[in-house]
């Protein structure tokens, strides 16, 4: 195997999970009819951090597939302004889909998930426990006969603050 074809291995592994919006519902039906519960989880997940890992891998322990649906950058920009993502979409999907505990990746352009998740029917849906138990997935979810599960924030990581850390540094 030559050199470059060896060192873009990575980029066809994280590929094989992807999940197309518009071909999601028929693939998580044809997981459905081999038994398989199937848990989601939404977000934008710019600058991968360790409480990203920690909620994902709580997710992961939720169901039998884990399926984790990104924001696409138009949709970021839409609810986080012009200066976000940091990390296109291209390469999210690539750092998520790399996590051994991550089944599949998927995206959506809507400033929120609940179109596609209606077409997902998680039967569990994951969230951080800041937006509490009436976030805007819950009633979708529940619609469905999924549930909620909630998992707490790590104090002192979000994005959000890292960026502010990063910033002061060069100040």
């Amino acid at each position: 195997m030559s050199p470059s074809l060896k060192n873009n291995r990575h980029r066809e592994v994280a590929r094989a999970k992807y999940l197309d919006p518009e071909e999601i519902a028929e693939k998580v039906d044809a997981m459905r009819r081999e038994g398989k519960s199937i848990v989601t989880i939404n977000g934008s997940f710019d600058l991968l951090h360790a409480g990203h890992l920690e909620i994902l891998y709580q997710a992961s322990l939720q169901g039998d597939i884990l399926i984790v649906a990104l924001n696409t950058d138009h949709s970021i920009q839409g609810y986080k302004g012009l200066h976000r993502p940091i990390i296109p979409l291209e390469y999210r999907r690539e750092l998520i889909a790399a996590l051994k505990m991550v089944d599949y990746v998927t995206w959506f352009h809507a400033l929120d998930p609940r179109e596609l998740l209606a077409r997902i029917r998680p039967d569990v849906h994951v969230n951080g426990a800041e937006y509490g138990e009436n976030c805007i997935e819950a009633d979708v979810v529940r619609a469905h006969g999924g549930r909620l599960h909630l998992v707490e924030r790590i104090d002192g990581l979000t994005t959000s603050k890292i960026i502010r850390t990063c910033a002061s540094l060069v100040n």
